[in-house]
């Protein structure tokens, strides 16, 4: 027996084949790219999704001879991405995405209603999904009038897949459409962003079963057409789940391109004041809170970028004995920020510049600021009576021990290191197919990794970090002021 888990990201596919102990047995990676045809637009082709998966799976097919046992499947994807189909189901325009901030003012708008911060338990953030139908109903009434369902980017695939319109709870949490508290689209919700019901997927829970595969793509594919299709996830509930952070007080830090501190919550505590996002997770009765930085890894990008370095010629200099904050401090707004400020127009800058600065103070400053800016989400969920005294640390930055340490001392956290091998995303969505298939329960299949190292704080740099952070709060409001 076999399982695939899918991780629709925004800039490429990765497909994992595991076998029925949740080992791999194979995983591949197809790539694409997005349209930015305005400053703040970001869309995409979901013909580029379909053709990703297909070609990731021919791959695997003609690879893995287990292939031919699939069971079941599931899908994560990055979040929020409107996709509009008309009655025919065909494409109406391409896919306004996560990181798509057009729609700011119809999201002010939305959230200023009342019982909307209430019902969805968010903040109507620019990049969520509601206030793009907005903008689509305002500037592109014409297409807005064709349309008969829309679904996020996961959703689609999954339609694709077994020509049925379902998605997940943990999904559909960041359209500002459902009720998160009672796991139900909201017709109060719905209303407000003048949608219908029936414009919506069916609702499932990740790791139930949601479809099965269609049979002209199972003849196609040499698998049975039993194959079952998991609801699957959004791509950070789909972690948690590769990575076992189920339960209350278990909690991980992902340094990809944008930051991300996601905390399992055991019950629903939304505190939308905090700019937190409260979603349901990819299991019933669980939920999660995070707290989402938009500038991570890519303000580290960014100054590779502008610098002709690459980002391990920025950090290696700095070797792996940590500094006291230095005199640089840099707030990594490059592309506006949500938690704690949703502010999608704020941007970054650098103070404290000098004659005497050098390329290593930059870069160590942008390693700094965006600590700081994880440390706002840290403080976030501990509004909310949340105690985290250890994170996993997973994600492309995780490869910088400087940084890990500038992070676990900043946070005043213990950091995990998990030991080598496939979790995330595409784990989790996989394990979500091995439950939906009926082949393990959550609790056998949901489990951590070992644990390969931990890095604790330093203990005599950390009052030093603590000042450093006041003052890096302190400059948020003249630099927002100026801007």
């Amino acid at each position: 027996m076999a399982y695939l888990g899918i991780d629709l990201g925004t800039s490429g596919l990765r497909a994992l084949l595991v076998d029925e102990r949740g080992e791999p047995l194979g995983s591949t990676e197809r790539h694409y790219s997005a349209a930015h045809p305005r400053s703040g637009w970001s869309e995409q082709d979901p013909a580029d999704w379909v053709a990703a998966l297909e070609g990731a799976a021919e791959e695997l097919r003609a690879a893995h001879p287990e292939f031919a046992g699939l069971r079941g499947i599931g899908i994560a994807g990055h979040m929020h991405g409107a996709t509009l189909l008309d009655a025919s189901g065909a494409v109406i325009r391409p896919c306004i995405l996560w990181n798509d901030t057009r729609s700011h003012e119809e999201a002010a708008r939305l959230d200023a209603t009342d019982g909307v911060r209430a019902l969805s338990g968010n903040i109507v953030f620019p990049g969520f999904t509601a206030p793009k139908l907005e903008w689509v109903r305002a500037h592109e009434p014409e297409n807005f009038a064709r349309i008969d369902k829309v679904l996020l980017p996961t959703a689609y695939l999954n339609l694709y897949l077994t020509g049925e319109h379902f998605a997940d709870m943990s999904d559909s949490a960041g359209t500002s459409w459902l009720d998160t508290g009672a796991r139900d689209w909201s017709e109060a919700l719905l209303a407000a962003g003048h949608m219908r019901r029936e414009q919506m997927p069916r609702l499932v829970e990740g790791c139930e079963a949601g479809g099965t595969l269609r049979p002209d793509l199972a003849a196609r594919w040499g698998v049975s057409p039993s194959v079952v299709v998991a609801g699957g996830a959004g791509d950070n509930a789909a972690a948690a789940c590769g990575i076992g952070t189920m339960n209350e007080g278990q909690g991980f830090v992902s340094l990809g391109t944008s930051g991300v501190l996601l905390a399992a919550r055991d019950g629903y505590h939304p505190a939308a004041e905090t700019a937190l996002h409260t979603f349901c997770h990819a299991v019933p009765a669980r939920w999660y809170q995070m707290g989402v930085m938009l500038s991570a890894t890519d303000s580290l990008n960014w100054l590779a970028r502008i610098t002709g370095a690459k980002p391990a010629e920025l950090t290696a200099p700095l070797g792996e004995t940590l500094q006291a904050p230095g005199r640089v401090r840099f707030l990594p707004y490059l592309s506006g920020e949500r938690t704690p400020h949703n502010d999608a127009e704020i941007r970054g800058s650098f103070t404290g510049l000098g004659a005497d600065t050098s390329r290593d103070d930059i870069a160590r400053a942008v390693l700094e600021g965006v600590a700081f800016g994880l440390r706002d989400s840290h403080k976030a969920l501990a509004a909310t009576g949340l105690r985290l005294e250890r994170l996993m640390a997973i994600g492309g930055g995780a490869r910088s021990r400087y940084w890990l340490k500038l992070i676990a001392t900043a946070l005043d956290v213990t950091l995990e290191l998990p030991a080598g091998g496939e979790f995330g995303a595409a784990l989790g969505a996989a394990r979500l197919g091995m439950v939906a298939s009926g082949a393990a329960g959550i609790d056998e299949v949901m489990t951590p990794p070992q644990v390969s190292e931990e890095i604790a704080p330093e203990p005599g740099l950390v009052p030093a970090f603590d000042e450093a952070y006041a003052r890096f709060r302190a400059a948020y409001a003249p630099i927002r002021a100026i801007q």
